[in-house]
């Protein structure tokens, strides 16, 4: 499964993405992870942002791999059971450009704790709203091409279909 788009993101910035592959950079500064606990997803409430899958920045030292699973733990309290890798993907800013690696994580338990940094902790939903890109719960980060591309490379790459009842995100009129 090799996939590559190319369109603009909520700010107008160009992002482009990779899945099944990382042609973007070796080493990415960033990570965001698309949680799965128990047939629900598991986002995270961000304080200024909104409803968004947990991820952030890779810390000197570490992986991005371990910096996937660390970012899954401070923002929601959860263990990453199994984390795969989808892809990458670039946004082209005006200053800057950051590039991100996307994962998808299997968790098997949730802690509670009394602080969860930027976020105000773990946040499961069922199902995601028809018209995700129009609701203001969500973080831009959500409203992209990125989430449900991403989403439909897990169903097809790691054998996910027992969540496909429940993971149905359709793109809202153009």
């Amino acid at each position: 499964m090799n996939q590559s788009l190319s369109f603009s993101d909520y700010y107008g910035n160009e992002v482009r993405l990779a899945l099944g592959s990382r042609p973007f950079s070796n080493q990415p500064r960033h990570v965001w992870v698309i949680c799965r606990f128990h047939k629900q997803w598991l986002l995270t409430r961000h304080k200024r942002r909104g409803l968004e899958f947990p991820g952030g920045k890779i810390e000197p030292g570490e992986t991005a791999e371990q910096a996937a699973c660390r970012e899954v733990y401070e923002e929601t309290g959860a263990h990453v059971a199994t984390l795969y890798g989808l892809g990458q993907y670039q946004v082209i800013g005006r200053n800057e450009s950051i590039e991100k690696n996307i994962y998808f994580a299997e968790i098997d338990t949730i802690s509670v704790k009394e602080d969860y940094l930027e976020t105000d902790g773990p946040f499961l939903l069922n199902k995601f709203p028809e018209y995700l890109e129009k609701d203001r719960r969500f973080s831009f980060l959500m409203k992209d091409k990125v989430l449900t591309a991403s989403m439909h490379a897990a169903r097809e790459a790691f054998w996910i279909d027992r969540y496909r009842n429940s993971t149905e995100i359709q793109p809202g009129p153009t």
